[in-house]
């Protein structure tokens, strides 16, 4: 078992979806220790097995509805480095474990805050999800073809201005609690992130130098050199020629005439040289053209579907996916030199570890049971 640079930090994860589950798993793929305190029913979607945001972790069931499973959190909160939450504002002040209640207990306690809208705000209160929260960000407004905006996946909202700047919110609020010995609220909203993901492209904006409809601009497909071009075999390839010597090497690995694709960023002649472009990728095969391409200064790559992607030799060299329990997964990210973490272990059922997980946080074997008795651990 590897030894992560978390190893040692301990987290509760008080259960819920998307965002909040994904940002602790990525601290424990690097050794933290999760407690994910979770309902008797679980709180996923499907098979726990399946559930991979909890690869890593260890579940406790606890009733929060109980005051015996809220005192039991709050004697976890004493020997916690980090705790985080994903309900809509109110509701953990409302069951008595509000961030004035932990960080009493525990001063120096890092408590994380996920929300769409943040914990202020006209809409702080109202349910939204992933697409909403790009929505009003800018960010939707400038992803898909012409005729429509296209969510990509919920990358953008829940797991990139979500869940990565909670982990990175929580663990700069980490390192300032061990130099001034406090903690703090980190609040963490997945708008606030979308946005914050724009930053370069409202640069471009301010400088008049992006154009505010889709398909229209250098990395948003607009660009005939940096799109996805069908193949004769009806998959994809992805084309990245932005600087000229690049640009230079698609032409010629492509066969094409220098002196007709010299205009190369006159946004003009884009739509006739993306249609020649459609043309000539329809001559070969994705493979054909991984033959020709792949390798080069084209920056060149196939579109690999989530089954092929596993396979690739690149991906297969570095262990970019891994297997636990059956199941192929993408492993933890990023590597470190010396505290390499060790092969996350499967998901838990809700309250496999309630025993063993609380025991090891500083339950006796009498609170335990008590616990039990009172109907408020599982």
């Amino acid at each position: 078992m590897g030894m992560g640079p978390l190893q040692g930090i301990r987290v509760i994860e008080i259960a819920g979806l998307g965002p909040g589950p994904f940002c602790a798993m990525l601290l424990a793929d690097l050794g933290a220790d999760v407690l994910r305190i979770e309902r008797a029913t679980g709180s996923g979607l499907f098979d726990p097995k399946f559930d991979l945001s909890n690869r890593g972790k260890r579940s406790v069931v606890l009733d929060l509805k109980k005051p015996e499973g809220v005192a039991a959190v709050l004697k976890l909160v004493e020997s916690a480095d980090i705790l985080t939450e994903g309900f809509r504002p109110g509701v953990m002040e409302r069951l008595g474990l509000g961030p004035d209640i932990c960080l009493a207990r525990n001063p120096k306690l890092v408590y994380g805050r996920m929300t769409g809208f943040g914990q202020t705000g006209p809409l702080a209160k109202v349910a939204g999800h992933d697409i909403n929260y790009i929505a009003m960000s800018g960010a939707l407004h400038a992803i898909g073809g012409p005729d429509k905006p296209v969510p990509p996946l919920n990358l953008v909202g829940d797991f990139g201005g979500g869940a990565l700047y909670l982990a990175f919110g929580l663990m700069a609020a980490l390192i300032e609690a061990g130099r001034s010995g406090k903690g703090q609220v980190v609040d963490a909203t997945m708008i606030d992130g979308a946005a914050s993901l724009m930053t370069m492209m409202y640069g471009m904006a301010a400088a008049g130098s992006w154009d505010d409809r889709r398909s229209a601009n250098l990395v948003d497909g607009g660009a005939h050199f940096y799109d996805t071009y069908e193949t004769a075999d009806g998959r994809h390839v992805s084309i990245g020629s932005i600087e000229p010597q690049f640009y230079a090497e698609l032409i010629r690995l492509a066969g094409l005439d220098p002196a007709e694709f010299a205009a190369q960023n006159d946004k003009a002649e884009w739509p006739r040289m993306k249609a020649r472009l459609v043309e000539v990728f329809k001559t070969k095969t994705r493979d054909e053209w991984c033959s020709l391409m792949e390798g080069s200064d084209v920056c060149f790559a196939p579109v690999l579907s989530m089954f092929e992607a596993p396979e690739h030799p690149h991906n297969r060299e570095r262990g970019t996916f891994i297997e636990v329990d059956g199941v192929v997964q993408p492993g933890p990210a990023p590597r470190f030199s010396r505290t390499t973490p060790g092969r996350p272990t499967p998901p838990p059922a809700p309250g496999a570890h309630t025993d063993q997980g609380l025991a090891d946080w500083g339950f006796s074997a009498d609170e335990i049971a008590a616990l039990k008795a009172s109907g408020a651990a599982a």
